[in-house]
Parts: structure tokens; C-alpha cells; sequence
């Protein structure tokens, strides 16, 4: 036997098992018992559990990797709170890089700023001789100082685009926030992210998530999104020289200001890269926007700050009936389709275009799937089941915190507030689960992710949010583990049985055995693929 993992308890994909230990031969699984000694040879490295658990490798099923990483290494706001923090750290690094023809990062939180819309103004007491370009954590929008603004000829004659807004003043003058395709005004003109930059960042992000347990994943965008480059190329380098060690299936990024016309070059690019642990068999459609901005598709509009219905019930980016006819060919010539919808009405359409193809092609296991899930009429949670489409969950978010009670709530109103991130109604009817972060939009620790599945709420918080919407500690690391890993069609991984490959994390505690309030306490001693460390140092005996 090549490795041993003993004295601590195995959760399986599944099912928590106390007091066994796992074998791994030639970076596959070959034995799971109680007693393993028999096996131990004189090469085999012998892993002390010390009480923990030993657990399926996490796969994050919505992530952007490339993207984290490029913030990790530009002007990263996601360590700091507060308008004076952003604007000391933007400071700090427009100081350091005086080389730099624009300051660009990201990571800055919309409750910090009143109405979650900073302003030009403030950047530009910072920085005025250079153009400044932030994304903020969730992606769906911009801060830029007026020397962006300025280059790009964003001023009051210029329009919305049909699918963003622009921030204004009362003269109409655009005061600095960009959302959604509005961000694209400006972001045109970021110089183009190079091949060694997004290498770089995708090397620093795999050996991040590889430090919390992660095997592998679906980046949730490959194309030109965000004026950030396409981080293919990055993928298939890594790939041909054996440098990426997780597993990977690319979600080819559906343009929505075209049509079917796009399904050739899809086919064409993901017939194309077919690598080691690298395939792309996946197209991602952004179905609406997000509920803090007012762009997540709703079936009925959103109330004002006082309480009264507006006429705004957000944006579908894809028209409802082409995303039908779309889909549909999509599944026909056998893509998995990745569908991002936060609002009730984006969850239908999606769901509905599913339902289209199931009728028009049959069902051929394609696994395709809908991340985020914030507001689900309860008239669909039966539907994900019956269509067979799998619910792509990110936790984090399924708590009480400033963006949800001051930006969100108000405008939702009291019945859609309780339609949100129903995990436990989805489980409980029947709908196959899956989990991600979608970092860099939020952390990507699964551990943390779990812990608020289990919890609805964060570490040290005192209320929960719907906590009859909670899992239970088992099923949120299904969720994690074997339902990703079969949303990815990696069918060989998420699980701990004999014949699986040795795709593995090893936790330094056992959650099963502690209070639910402490899950977050596990931190991540090492991570396999096949059998190799791909990090950490274990003790042997």
C-alpha cells in the first residue's frame, strides 16, 4: 500500500464513518476498514488522522480562479472595510506602482457606500492623474474616478446599455458606479490582462484552493468577460505541462449580444481542448444581474425604500424564448448548460428552457445545472427534481449581513424574503445538490460555506437566516464533494470507496463530532490528487 490514513473517522461522499481508515494504492483508493494494519509496508506512509476526518478532495461547482488570483495580485479591496480603508489601500498601491497606465482590482462591498454606490469624487482625491477601474466583490458592477470616465466619453448624453446602468447625479452627469453592461463603458479601455499575468494568477489561485481542500472545479466563465482576457489559454499551458493539478471543466461563456450563431465556434473550442484534468464541456449563460442592484430578474417589481412597488422587476439578459431555442440546441449537441439566475423570474426562465430541451431532445445526462438560487418561487422547487437539473448552491451568502439587510430585504419585501436560498426545501424535494463559492466573489473556503449551510449563519453571529432552510452537516458535504463532482461528470472522484481515485482533503478535526456552531473551527491539513500532497505536510509513523 502506498498510503495509509489512520486513527481518525472517513466521511464518503455521502456518509459520515466513524473509526475507519483508507487505503491508497497507485493514486486510487483500494481498501476502507476498520483495520488497515495488515496492508502497511515497509514504502507505505502512514497518515495520523489524530481524531480528524479524511474526506472526498471539496470541487467548487461555480468559481472564477483566474479572476481571484488577478486580484489577489492587483488592487485588492477585499481585506479592507470601509470607504477610508479602500481609499488608504488604493493609495497605498497607486503609490507603489507608479508605472501602472491605470490602477484596476477590485473587491469593495456596497453597504460601505450610501445607497451601495460609491462615487468618482472620492478616487479622485486619491487619484486623479491616472485612470481608476474597481470591480466590486460581486462583479456586477464598477467604481471608476472621472479620468476613467473622462477617456471613455462616459458623460450626461451618454445612454444606458440595455443591459447596465449608469449612477447619476440629479444633472445626470454619471457619478462613478457602473452596473452590470454599463461597466463595459469603461472597462474596454483597461490595457488587455497578458498571457504571463493570468499563468501567474491561475498558479497562485490553484495552489490557494488546494490549501482549502480543493481538487477541483468549474470556472464558471472561459471568454472575454470583464475586460480581465481569457484565462483558456492559462488552462491549457498548465495543462500540456502537467502543472495543473486539479480538475477542471471550463464553462464556455455564452455572449448574450448574440444568438445561436455562437454554437458552431462553442463546438469548435470545446472539441479543442481536451487536455488532462482540463475539458470544457460546459456553456455558462447569465440569465439576470443581482438583487442589490436591481438587475436579478423578479416575477413582480421591487418595492422602494418605502415600502412601495416601483416598475422595475430587473433584467433578463437572454430573452426568455430565444433562451428556450438556445438551450435547447445547446443540449442537443450535447453541452452541460451553467445557468446564473438570483431572481425568481431568471430561476423560471431557466427552468423553463430546461424543460424545452428535456421535450424536444429526451434526457441524456448532461447534468445541467442553475447556480445561486437566491429568490425561488415555491412553485419551481419541485421542478429542479422533476427536469433532473441540479441546484448549484453558494452558502455564504445565506446569511443575515449588511448587503442582505440593507440592500436586499427592503426592496424584496417580507414574502420574497423568505423564498431565499431555500437549500433545505430543494433537498427535501428531491433536487441534486451541488456547492461552490463563486469566488473571488466571496470566500472560497468550503469549510466556511458549510458551516453556514448547516448554521445559516456566520461564525459568531446570534440569528439565523430561515433556519428551516439548513442542512444537515452530512448533506452539505455531499453537496460539496460527490455532487459536484458528478455535476462535473468526474465519476470517478467524490467519494471514498474502492476503486475511486485518491482524490482527498484531510481535515484536522472531526466536525461530525462537535457542535454545529464550531464546523468553521476544521481547518484543511493536507490535499491529494490521486494520492500525491498537492499541499501540506502530514505526520507518519
Amino acid at each position: 500500500m502506498d498510503t495509509l490514513f489512520v486513527n481518525g473517522s472517513v466521511f464518503d461522499g455521502r456518509r459520515h464513518r466513524p473509526g475507519l481508515a483508507v487505503g491508497v494504492r497507485a493514486g486510487r483508493i483500494a481498501a476502507v476498514a476498520a483495520d488497515l494494519s495488515e496492508l502497511r509496508g515497509p514504502r507505505t506512509e502512514v497518515v495520523d488522522l489524530a481524531g480528524g476526518l479524511v474526506l472526498p478532495g471539496f470541487v467548487d461547482a461555480h468559481i472564477h480562479p483566474v479572476q481571484g488570483g488577478l486580484e489577489r495580485a492587483r488592487c485588492d479591496l477585499s481585506p479592507a472595510s470601509g470607504l477610508a480603508a479602500y481609499l488608504e489601500k488604493i493609495a497605498r498601491y497607486a503609490g507603489e506602482h507608479p508605472e501602472l497606465p491605470w490602477i484596476v482590482g477590485g473587491g469593495w462591498h456596497q453597504p460601505h457606500f450610501p445607497g451601495g454606490v460609491p462615487a468618482a469624487a472620492d478616487l479622485d482625491a486619491v487619484v486623479a492623474d491616472r485612470p481608476v477601474f474597481l470591480v466590486n466583490a460581486d462583479h456586477h458592477g464598477a467604481w471608476a474616478n472621472s479620468r476613467a470616465l473622462e477617456l471613455a466619453g462616459v458623460d450626461t448624453r451618454t445612454p444606458d446599455p440595455p443591459d447596465g446602468r449608469i449612477e447619476r447625479g440629479p444633472d445626470g452627469a454619471p457619478t462613478g458606479t457602473l452596473h452590470e453592461g454599463a461597466m463595459d463603458l469603461v472597462g474596454r479601455l483597461v490595457p488587455p490582462t497578458t498571457q504571463a499575468e493570468l499563468v501567474a494568477a491561475l498558479i497562485d489561485a490553484q495552489a490557494y484552493l488546494h490549501s482549502l481542500g480543493i481538487t477541483g472545479w468549474q470556472d464558471a466563465i472561459l471568454g472575454d468577460y470583464a475586460n480581465i482576457g481569457d484565462a483558456t489559454p492559462a488552462y491549457v499551458e498548465l495543462a500540456r505541462d502537467g502543472r495543473l493539478t486539479a480538475r477542471v471543466v471550463g464553462a464556455l461563456w455564452w455572449q448574450r449580444d448574440r444568438g445561436a450563431d455562437q454554437i458552431p465556434e462553442l463546438v469548435v473550442r470545446r472539441d479543442a481542448l481536451r487536455y488532462p484534468r482540463f475539458r470544457a464541456g460546459t456553456v455558462k449563460i447569465m440569465q439576470d444581474g443581482v438583487a442589490e442592484n436591481f438587475t436579478a430578474g423578479m416575477l413582480e417589481p421591487y418595492f422602494d425604500g418605502c415600502g412601495c412597488r416601483t416598475a422595475n422587476a430587473g433584467l433578463s439578459f437572454v430573452d426568455p424564448v430565444a433562451l428556450e431555442r438556445h438551450v435547447t440546441r445547446l443540449d442537443a449537441e450535447g453541452f452541460q448548460v451553467h445557468v446564473h439566475a438570483i431572481g425568481d423570474r431568471a430561476v423560471r426562465e431557466a427552468l423553463d428552457a430546461f424543460e424545452a430541451a428535456l421535450k424536444e431532445n429526451g434526457d441524456s445526462d448532461l447534468r445541467h445545472h442553475i447556480a445561486h438560487l437566491q429568490v425561488i418561487h415555491p412553485d419551481d422547487l419541485g421542478r429542479f427534481a422533476e427536469l433532473g437539473v441540479a441546484a448549484n448552491l453558494q452558502a455564504l451568502w445565506a446569511v443575515y449581513e449588511p448587503q442582505m439587510v440593507d440592500l436586499t430585504i427592503p426592496f424584496l419585501g417580507q414574502e420574497r424574503t423568505g423564498w431565499q436560498y431555500p437549500f433545505g426545501a430543494l433537498a427535501r424535494s428531491g433536487a441534486r445538490l451541488a456547492a461552490g463559492s463563486d469566488w473571488p466573489v466571496s470566500s472560497p473556503d468550503p469549510l466556511a460555506a458549510v458551516h453556514v449551510a448547516v448554521n445559516r449563519m456566520a461564525p459568531g453571529d446570534r440569528d439565523a437566516f430561515l433556519p428551516e432552510q439548513a442542512l444537515d452537516l452530512a448533506t452539505a458535504l455531499a453537496a460539496y464533494t460527490s455532487g459536484s463532482a458528478w455535476l462535473n461528470h468526474e465519476d470517478e472522484t467524490g467519494r471514498i470507496e474502492v476503486g475511486a481515485l485518491a482524490d482527498l482533503a484531510v481535515l484536522d478535526r472531526d466536525p461530525f463530532t462537535g457542535p454545529p456552531e464550531a464546523i468553521a473551527d476544521a481547518r484543511v491539513r493536507a490535499t491529494y490528487v490521486e494520492g500525491e500532497c498537492v499541499f501540506g505536510d502530514q505526520t507518519t509513523r
